[in-house]
């Protein structure tokens, strides 16, 4: 069996040469986004709300993107990082974060440290050779259609799965933090969303798989990740299938997925403060246990430089959010559009809708005066937290954009009694 393998590795084709290739490649990446939140109307708050007053935020993050291939199918990858940054009400009060980007900083003062430090093999199998254009992480080469490919490092777990080309980077598309990934899908991450851990991938034109576990942080959405792989982790697998919609190219995926790590379980809090008559806390019933949860997601052109998304996500709903936001269950749907529609070809718009909730013990948990790490108002009157998002990214010269976005929100942190909330951006963003 070892020796039929290493025949395989052996006789795979060799990647053809690439025109100018340069061993070494670099970009870069400057983003500064500022909100504004007109006052909106709430009987009452609680220590994570939103607040109720008029208010602004901001975000600045730089990124320098180094890259290597090293030969045999190998490159490497390493991207200093700074940024900083003020958050609406500490980072607090809703599911659906307006900014993608606050969860890279660190407070006013300017910081920097290491997103990425990651390696990539390919084995390349067969079948008609690619083209793979220069870009942020990406290295100018060849991939054959039929291959398998190893990643592993300080990565974000989003740069392997759902990979979604219309809504999954808050520097140039949509910036609400549901527009990231699936809502529901509490993804290994750091306070900063980045993450040590392998992956797998197989890939061919019919359809592709992909695995990887990933390390959790040490208490919920620390920066300090916990080590221990073998006893805590977050677990992820995901296919994918390309499919054609009404004559047009379309990509359904599916993926699964499973954290273990020392959490607490929302029933538990409620049994534990109903027994001492003291409002419910998650960090008096902590122990080892997992959380399971599934997205569907499917992406299609409507036509040339249009296309649309729709993600669809839940968890079980039994514990405390580890490294995303308070989400049980999510659904969003959303078209971008570019430019050369109305002919400014290096614009771009968009519209979405994002509708999240929570599941039975996590509501209870909150109406009973129980605070998540983001969410708690005291008391709660259910409802599913609702966002509309729209944005027009204007191109200003080469590499440089300027965004307007929008964002209103029903009911946010799932709570009628409060909003809507208002949210009015700029966002300006750099490359090279």
């Amino acid at each position: 069996m070892l020796r039929a393998l290493v025949f395989v590795l052996v006789a795979l084709p060799a990647v053809p040469a690439v025109a100018d290739e340069s061993p070494f490649e670099g970009h870069a990446q400057a983003t500064y986004a500022r909100q504004w939140k007109p006052s909106f109307d709430s009987p009452y708050s609680g220590p994570n709300s939103l607040s109720a007053r008029q208010a602004t935020s901001y975000s600045f993050t730089g990124t320098v993107f180094l890259g290597a291939r090293m030969g045999s199918g190998w490159e490497a990858y390493y991207n200093p990082e700074f940024a900083q940054g003020i958050p609406f009400s500490e980072l607090r009060g809703t599911a659906g974060f307006t900014n993608g980007e606050l969860a890279r900083t660190s407070g006013p003062e300017l910081r920097n440290y290491t997103a990425r430090a990651f390696v990539r093999k390919t084995w390349n199998l067969g079948g008609d050779w690619e083209d793979q254009a220069s870009e942020a992480n990406q290295v100018a080469t060849r991939y054959a259609a039929n291959r398998i490919v190893f990643t592993a490092g300080i990565m974000s777990v989003l740069d392997v799965f759902d990979a979604l080309d219309y809504s999954r980077d808050a520097r140039t598309q949509f910036m609400n933090w549901t527009s990231l990934t699936y809502g529901a899908w509490d993804f290994p991450a750091d306070a900063r969303g980045y993450t040590r851990g392998v992956a797998m991938e197989y890939i061919s034109p019919a359809w592709s798989l992909r695995a990887g576990r990933f390390m959790l942080p040490v208490e919920s959405n620390g920066l300090r990740l916990d080590r221990n792989i073998g006893r805590r982790y977050g677990d992820v697998a995901e296919v994918e299938r390309p499919y054609t919609l009404l004559g047009r190219p379309a990509i359904l995926r599916a993926l699964v997925f499973r954290n273990r790590a020392t959490m607490g379980n929302f029933d538990d809090a409620l049994a534990l403060g109903a027994a001492t008559g003291t409002p419910p806390d998650l960090a008096q019933v902590r122990r080892i246990q997992s959380k399971l949860g599934v997205g569907i997601g499917t992406q299609f052109e409507f036509a040339p430089d249009i296309g649309g998304y729709v993600r669809a996500s839940l968890n079980d709903g039994k514990t405390e959010t580890f490294a995303f936001t308070e989400i049980d269950r999510s659904l969003a749907v959303g078209a971008l559009a570019k430019g050369r529609v109305w002919g400014r070809s290096q614009d771009s718009a968009g519209l979405a809708l994002y509708v999240n909730g929570l599941d039975r013990p996590h509501r209870s948990y909150l109406a009973a005066g129980g605070l998540g790490f983001f969410l708690g108002d005291g008391r709660l009157n259910y409802a599913t937290e609702r966002v509309v998002e729209t944005f027009y990214s204007l191109s200003l010269f080469k590499g440089t954009w300027l965004s307007l976005g929008y964002q209103r929100m029903a009911n946010p942190g799932y709570n009628r009694d409060r909003g809507p909330a208002n949210f009015v951006g700029l966002r300006l963003h750099t490359e090279i």
